[in-house]
């Protein structure tokens, strides 16, 4: 399975690669706004887009909703440091399929993939 990591935090960006490592995940790009994440996800298709919220040059609920409008079933998990119930809610209602609070971990994390794979 292919994923695409969007965080604007290159540590963020390495850590979740370094949790994925062990599951069949080709990490086809990291992009560090929505921009670069928006050309990444055409050029790649992923079958799984991990997405931060707040980004230089373009949000994640930006690139979230402009990926949805290419891919209708994408399937984007939002990993956000903005623990808050609205944010969760307003990424879920754009059509992200889990949402992932910072700090996480491991667990955390495949449980989302779980859900949004699903």
């Amino acid at each position: 399975m292919k994923l695409l990591i969007v965080d604007d935090s290159v540590m963020i960006r390495n850590v979740i690669e370094s949790l994925l490592k062990n599951m069949s995940f080709e990490i086809v790009g990291k992009a560090g706004n929505g921009v670069e994440a928006l050309e990444m996800f055409k050029a790649h298709q992923p079958d799984l887009v991990t997405m931060d919220i707040t980004m230089p040059e373009m949000d994640g609920l930006t690139a979230l909703t402009q990926i949805l409008e290419l891919q209708p079933e994408a399937k984007i998990i939002v990993v956000t440091a903005l623990n808050s119930k609205a944010v969760a809610l307003q990424a879920m209602n754009a059509g992200a399929k889990a949402v992932v609070e910072k700090p996480f971990n491991a667990e955390k994390l495949k449980a989302a993939i779980d859900i949004a794979m699903k």
